[in-house]
């Protein structure tokens, strides 16, 4: 048995043993109760003070018995809400120290039902049985990402013919293209008419200028 199991087993045979006496819920509900009660108290007493001091102030100096009998009346009143304020100050003291015991039973008694409720799951567990299911999903993770590797690589088929071999037989293909396209361009026809000859002066020029280019060889 846990030990939370055994706190709320003592618990409860404490509570057996003070059957008769009040539980959590009773005793908060007299404690408002009695801060009610002197709250109200409170209020009465402020207002008699406010009413004794009213009555000192108009007989004053006139009659100054009645007045004086007024501020005794007024300290008495003013001692009494003295008291009540301490009073309130216990009872309030106690009512937060009794909710908060309260409210540690009630999260304690919760933890141990929640404790209880996680043996009660963990009872058919095998730690072995855990291991070997990570195990076995880790292997499967690995064949998967082995998968995944395979089929994302790309293809090689036919990979195996040499680059250089491509393009020589790429070029002459090209030069072939090129040869046929020469040889289907058509030149024009050479004309069947003499040309013009040149005129004497042309000519002469064109002596002249020989004659030069032989003379600058013979120089050189």
């Amino acid at each position: 048995m846990s030990k939370i199991s055994k706190f709320f087993k003592g618990g409860g045979s404490a509570g057996s043993k003070g059957r008769g006496g009040p539980s959590p819920q009773e005793a908060l509900a007299r404690l408002r109760e009695t801060e009610e009660m002197l709250s109200k108290k409170q209020e009465y007493l402020e207002t008699r003070i406010e009413r004794e001091l009213a009555v000192a102030r108009q007989h004053g100096t006139k009659n100054k018995r009645a007045a004086l009998q007024a501020l005794k009346r007024k300290k008495r009143y003013e001692k009494q809400l003295n008291q009540i304020d301490g009073t309130l100050s216990t009872i309030e003291f106690q009512r937060e120290a009794l909710e908060n015991s309260h409210t540690n039973t009630e999260v304690l008694k919760n933890m141990g039902y929640a404790a209880q409720a996680m043996k009660k799951v963990h009872e058919n567990m095998d730690l072995n049985k855990i291991d070997d299911l990570m195990q076995d999903i880790t292997e499967q993770q690995d064949v998967a990402q082995e998968i995944s590797d395979a089929i994302s690589n790309r293809a090689t088929f036919g990979d195996e013919f040499d680059e250089d071999e491509l393009m020589a037989e790429l070029e002459e293909l090209e030069q072939e293209e090129l040869n046929k396209g020469m040889r289907d361009v058509r030149l024009p026809s050479v004309p069947s008419t003499s040309l013009p000859s040149r005129p004497a002066s042309t000519r002469k020029r064109a002596e002249d200028e020989d004659e030069m280019k032989k003379l600058a060889a013979w120089a050189s």
